[in-house]
């Protein structure tokens, strides 16, 4: 293990690498044409590689980038249709132990996984923040499909299966997802923003999908960076309001059916056979007002599924209140008749943000009051992945 001073200073373990020059160029070539200049560059002969570039707006990033290259070859009881890359630094002899990326524990410089694929001219983006300790001799792979679809496009983003194998019984996600970005060399000091982002505020795999694909336009190299209202409202930064989100149970709740709701209106909104789209932010009231193009309207109440799934594999959702009001115990439960629909957001169980529909009318009733909806609802096959098709 050798720890060596990159730009003048420690970034934990340092490789010697050799054959790494082509690469090392093409990252310069890469800075350049993404709009930046290199103010420095550590020497091919080590990796990771410490880029300090200068924007035209004079916006300053440091890139600590651990680069892999991405390869063709043929690999038994692989598809033929696909590139991998390996993570290779250091004697076969040190992968058994960890292999931490360097941080900047002041956020300035931003630490990236990149897999290379000269041939294409696309580098892959690894999420940092799952890659971390680096799984020494560890291969990653992506469809050729991919790599043709970030060629055309310069930014493309999915979400792929991450499972545990022989040298990792458990998967890196917890979601068993992982997202990966292409992209081609004019978007790296994009990517470059993402990651410091994604590494800022500790984004789960859904979230950094959600973040890269909004960065799928450019950024204006002059464009200014805005605090949100809330910021300056509590005079706070973002991640330290992420981070009392995270240390408070209820808030964290709360805030997840925010997201539910909010994904569910962008599905909503403009989607086949949908006409209009109204939220009501009202107490005592359901979630959206929706009408479909047959004129069909439709009180519906979102609500997030269950992470944990019944004994026979079904999903589940708690279609009930905080809680009663005094003196009513019937109150905690919702009427039967107090919306239509039920949107069923199935992310805690499955890490994606999609929604099963289903009709308040064909749900249990609770076992002592027989006008309210029993507080567990198993989402059966009657319920439909789409609200059109549950007027149909």
């Amino acid at each position: 293990m050798e720890d060596e001073l990159l730009a003048g200073r420690a970034f934990g373990e340092v490789y010697r690498v050799q054959g790494r020059a082509d690469m090392h160029d093409f990252l310069l070539r890469a800075v350049e044409a993404s709009g930046g200049r290199v103010l420095y560059a550590s020497g091919p002969e080590r990796a990771p590689i410490y880029l300090g570039v200068q924007l035209d707006s004079d916006e300053r990033i440091g890139m600590l980038i651990y680069p892999f290259r991405v390869t063709r070859n043929t690999i038994k009881n692989r598809p033929d249709d696909e590139v991998r890359g390996q993570l290779r630094y250091g004697s076969e002899d040190s992968w058994t132990r960890d292999h931490p990326i360097g941080r900047d524990i002041a956020g300035v410089d931003v630490a990236m996984i990149l897999g290379i694929d000269l041939a294409d001219g696309v580098i892959l983006g690894l999420d940092a923040n799952l890659w971390d300790p680096l799984p020494m001799g560890i291969s990653f792979y992506a469809k050729e499909a991919e790599i043709d679809q970030a060629k055309r496009t310069g930014w493309h983003v999915w979400e792929k299966i991450n499972r545990g194998g022989n040298k990792r019984t458990e998967a890196r996600s917890p979601t068993n997802l992982e997202t990966v970005v292409a992209f081609t060399p004019v978007r790296l000091v994009d990517y470059a923003r993402l990651e410091r982002r994604a590494t800022a505020l500790r984004l789960d795999p859904p979230l950094r999908f959600a973040a890269a694909t909004a960065m799928a336009d450019p950024v204006l190299p002059d464009e200014p960076q805005h605090r949100h209202v809330l910021e300056k409202q509590f005079a706070l930064t973002s991640e330290q309001i992420l981070d009392i989100i995270g240390g408070r149970n209820r808030l964290s709740v709360a805030v997840r059916g925010g997201v539910a709701e909010y994904h569910l209106e962008q599905q909503l909104t403009g989607a086949p056979g949908i006409a209009s789209v109204q939220r009501l932010d009202v107490d005592a009231m359901h979630d959206f007002d929706v009408t479909l193009d047959d004129g069909t309207f439709l009180r519906v109440e979102c609500k997030n599924a269950s992470p944990k799934v019944s004994a026979g594999g079904a999903f589940k959702v708690e279609v009930q209140k905080t809680r009663a009001s005094k003196g009513d115990p019937a109150s905690r439960f919702y009427a039967a008749d107090g919306f239509d629909v039920v949107a069923a957001c199935l992310f805690s169980p499955t890490g994606r943000w999609e929604f099963r529909f289903g009709r308040t009318a064909d749900m249990a009733r609770h076992k002592d009051f027989s006008d309210r909806l029993a507080p567990i609802q198993t989402i059966t096959d009657g319920w439909t992945d789409s609200l059109q098709a549950i007027s149909r």
